[in-house]
């Protein structure tokens, strides 16, 4: 097993697909690592669209991203109704988890793929409209996000750009 720090250092934001299928048990472990995810309340509050099939990838590319259309696959992060508690506390804290929720559900599905060889990026910028009737989505849901799933041409890691440490830090002894 692979240290983290160097895991969370590969996963980076493809843009540049082979084209290659991934296997089916790949991205069900990625659907795993994602269910297994931490959730307020434990409300688990998503759902998960695997698309595979070559015609769905090319609609869904139309509607997403061009960069994607090599992509071997895409996961399409779907919001479900939050729990009664969940709503609860979003309510008495003024925070929705549910978002946060989501993203950290994407975060381990991110991670668990790079950990597989494979590259993913996550898109906020898609047509929800047009992937709701594209996949059979309820208009009552909401799409969140679609990550497209695929390996990368390359395997050089680009060096992070990222804010220093210690303008992010504040140690409270």
């Amino acid at each position: 097993m692979s240290d983290f720090l160097e895991l969370v250092g590969r996963r980076e934001s493809c843009r540049d697909y082979s084209g290659a299928p991934v296997g089916k048990e790949d991205l069900l472990r990625c659907i795993e690592a994602a269910r297994l995810a931490p959730s307020a309340c434990n409300g688990q509050p998503w759902s998960f669209v695997v698309v595979t099939n070559e015609q769905m990838r090319g609609e869904l590319v139309k509607v997403t991203q061009p960069f994607t259309k090599a992509a071997g696959a895409f996961i399409v992060l779907v919001e479900e109704k939050p729990s009664f508690q969940t709503k609860v506390v979003n309510k008495l804290k003024q925070q929705d988890y549910t978002q946060v929720d989501i993203g950290i559900a994407a975060s381990h599905m991110c991670l668990a793929a790079t950990e597989r060889g494979l590259a993913t990026c996550m898109l906020g910028w898609f047509n929800e409209k047009k992937i709701k009737e594209l996949l059979n989505i309820p208009a009552s849901k909401r799409v969140r996000l679609v990550i497209s799933v695929g390996y990368a041409t390359s395997h050089e890691t680009k060096p992070k750009k990222r804010k220093d440490l210690d303008m992010l830090l504040n140690v409270v002894e």
